[in-house]
């Protein structure tokens, strides 16, 4: 701060000090108040460069992570619809295994014997219109009734992570769910199906009921390993959203600490700075009013 000369009132030294003062405090006081009504710490990149690319790093990865938490909650959808038709399907196939035990026994005649291959038929009429149902977005689930096999065929990607990976699920090949197994009654084209044909369903006598209940078993068997693959996928994406809950929580903390104010800090700056703005405006007025003295040495 340069030196006061009382007896030099064309400079005034004493007043620019009072007021660069002023300046500074006014400076900084606007910029307490700016974080006060923002609540951002930096306002622009000037104030902290370094910090200002950290925070938008930050804030990309946690705006990626959200993305990332929506499509995993969009998949979890996706495999409830999937497990209730799977669920429905083992539901009719457990009837259906039911009506074929009941027709091994010679205390059924021929009438009796056809009329629960006709319930078996329509049942698994059913199971067709199960599978057709169980669709997202248009894509069949389960796999189709006709034409291709639909979503059972192949892997099912779903968003994973903030960069923008996915995790691939699919029905796993080995000796009861293979690829382009498809879960219709009959297998569509290009699908195995659950193999309920209508030979495989029509009971004549004891030895065919054995065949159509070892049918309805085999792809009741099929089912069940589905439902169990697919309770192990629908877990898997829980694991990884409250695995990236936990990152995105990290993040959002890290994001904080650099780029929001502290509110409460900021408050007891601006109050100093508000007195200091006070009694610097009122050294700056004593300052003006300094050369006032000299003028008693001309009286």
């Amino acid at each position: 701060m340069a030196s006061v000369d009382l007896t030099r009132i064309a400079g005034n030294i004493s007043a620019l000090n009072a007021l660069n003062s002023l300046q500074n405090i006014n400076g900084q006081l606007a910029m307490h108040q700016a974080r006060l009504s923002t609540g951002k710490q930096i306002l622009s990149a000037a104030d902290d460069p370094s910090g200002m690319n950290i925070a938008t790093t930050f804030n990309v990865r946690d705006q990626g992570m959200q993305t990332a938490l929506g499509a995993i909650g969009d998949a979890q959808n996706l495999f409830a619809n999937m497990e209730g038709g799977l669920q429905k399907v083992q539901d009719i196939l457990v009837q259906m295994s039911n009506k074929a035990l009941s027709a091994k026994g010679d205390t059924l005649g021929t009438n009796e014997r056809n009329a629960i291959t006709q319930q078996l038929k329509a049942f698994r009429d059913e199971i067709n219109d199960v599978v057709a149902q169980t669709q997202w977005n248009g894509n069949a689930l389960l796999g189709a009734t006709s034409g291709s096999a639909g979503g059972a065929t192949s892997a099912l990607n779903f968003l994973t992570d903030a960069s923008g990976g996915t995790t691939a699920f699919s029905f796993a090949t080995g000796t009861t769910i293979a690829a382009n197994q498809g879960f219709a009654a009959v297998g569509a084209s290009g699908s195995a199906g659950l193999s309920l044909t209508d030979t495989a369903l029509t009971i004549t006598d004891s030895t065919s009921a054995g065949t159509a209940s070892t049918a309805i078993t085999n792809a009741l068997n099929i089912v069940k390993e589905a439902i169990s693959q697919e309770g192990a996928m629908a877990a898997r994406l829980t694991f990884k959203q409250q695995a990236l809950t936990v990152q995105d929580a990290n993040t959002q903390a890290a994001y904080n600490r650099i780029m929001n104010a502290n509110m409460a800090q900021e408050q007891v700056d601006a109050s100093k700075l508000t007195i200091l703005q006070q009694t610097s405006t009122a050294m700056l007025a004593q300052a003006n009013a300094s050369p006032q003295y000299l003028l008693k040495l001309f009286q």
